[in-house]
């Protein structure tokens, strides 16, 4: 297998490169159980953040580790997590669809009555762990105008591809796309 090496917030790793379709391949970036590299990236997110945010938001499941930290670093006694499935629990949820580069298939996000209330007139910042496409990033400000609050900050630990040229993100790092029979793509 082959892998890409990056430093971020101050941590070394190897990144498997998988393929995720006939033509493009990843440096597949998993922070669950990473408990060493969640905290300073948490760290370093948070001197980058506006001081005037109400509110984090985040798709499930892969950045929740990263938004639990982010808050706690934030000191914000609440985060919110756009669910992938309308829960029993929920009253009244909003839903958008949303397909990532790395799932086959469309999926939605949602957000239950509590959480929108939360959200309106509040200043959101969108979390997540990687961005690329920006197909999350889209859905879950779709959420937040649904809502009636207002996306203050886009921010992640990796910017992937083309993602990195965007100005209205706030990264760490950067890493690659790989397309199969050309150069990488930075």
């Amino acid at each position: 297998m082959e892998y890409y090496n990056i430093t971020v917030a101050g941590q070394q790793r190897s990144l498997p490169i998988v393929p995720i379709s006939p033509e493009l391949s990843i440096a597949a970036f998993v922070i669950f159980g990473d408990t060493a590299i969640v905290e300073p990236c948490a760290r370093e997110l948070a001197a980058r953040l506006p001081k005037d945010v109400d509110y984090l938001l985040t798709a499930e499941a892969k950045s929740i580790p990263l938004i639990y930290e982010l808050a706690k670093v934030m000191e914000m006694p609440r985060y919110l997590i756009a669910r992938k499935s309308v829960k029993g629990y929920m009253s009244s949820p909003v839903v958008t669809p949303v397909r990532s580069i790395t799932t086959d298939h469309q999926q939605i996000l949602c957000l239950d009555q509590e959480d929108q209330q939360r959200i309106k007139g509040s200043r959101i910042a969108l979390v997540d762990d990687v961005i690329s496409t920006g197909a999350s990033l889209s859905a879950l400000e779709t959420l937040v105008e649904q809502a009636g609050g207002t996306v203050v900050a886009r921010a992640a630990i990796l910017a992937e591809g083309d993602a990195a040229d965007r100005d209205d993100i706030i990264y760490l790092e950067k890493i690659p796309l790989f397309f199969h029979g050309q150069k990488e793509k930075e």
